[in-house]
């Protein structure tokens, strides 16, 4: 595990380490070209609030190819029926901080620090992050946001307010995108998106998947 420097961008190979849950690296700051150039090496920040931030690629990485997505009789039936309607980057602000103030089975407060979530809101206003929206009777009930890397979505978190508004958005920006994205990094597992079709593989597969994307950009 490295010590950052605040002064100087730059991180160790992640494909070095290997122990401590994929902890490579503390310190340095949030600046918006040093999560662009983390993400591009398959790096991210999770840290507590108030605390050193911390950067991890974590064996094995927890993704969804979207040709294995996985949609239930039952979401299709929901999702046919209309009643959630979609949108793309109409109000980043707004999905951000309701995945900030979301709960979270066994935490009691957000990884989520001010800090991190005003860096996104700039990544967003460059172009290079976006958030997928859940509407339903006009108002917004779900959503997620992440950071686009080529052929590569690096999804972050996401939230709903009313029962399978996350899942009805993630479905419909997967097969949105079937043909044009490679890869969905999910960084750790939840049950909701293995439901979905998300699993592990191994950091090694990851990064060669992420490599070769960053090549053609």
């Amino acid at each position: 595990m490295v010590r950052l420097d605040e002064n100087e961008i730059s991180f160790p190979d992640p494909e070095l380490y290997d122990g401590h849950e994929g902890l490579v690296a503390f310190g340095g700051d949030l600046s918006i070209e040093r999560i662009w150039f983390a993400y591009q090496l398959g790096i991210f920040p999770w840290y507590n609030p108030g605390e050193e931030i911390l950067w991890w690629c974590p064996d094995p990485r927890f993704v969804l190819f979207p040709d294995e997505i996985k949609v239930s009789k039952s979401m299709r039936k929901i999702l046919n029926r209309g009643i959630f309607t979609f949108s793309e980057n109409k109000n980043f602000r707004e999905v951000i901080l309701n995945c900030q103030q979301a709960s979270r089975k066994g935490q009691t407060g957000t990884w989520l620090s001010d800090e991190l979530m005003e860096s996104f809101i700039k990544l967003h206003e460059y172009g290079l992050a976006k958030s997928i929206e859940v509407w339903q009777d006009g108002e917004l009930v779900g959503g997620f946001y992440g950071l686009q890397i080529g052929n590569v979505f690096c999804g972050e978190s996401m939230f709903a307010k009313v029962s399978n508004a996350s899942k009805a958005g993630f479905i419909q920006f997967v097969e949105k995108n079937r043909n044009t994205l490679d890869l969905i990094d999910c960084q750790s597992h939840t049950e909701h998106l293995e439901s979905l079709g998300a699993r592990m593989i191994p950091k090694k597969e990851f990064l060669k998947i992420l490599h070769k994307n960053n090549e053609r950009q």
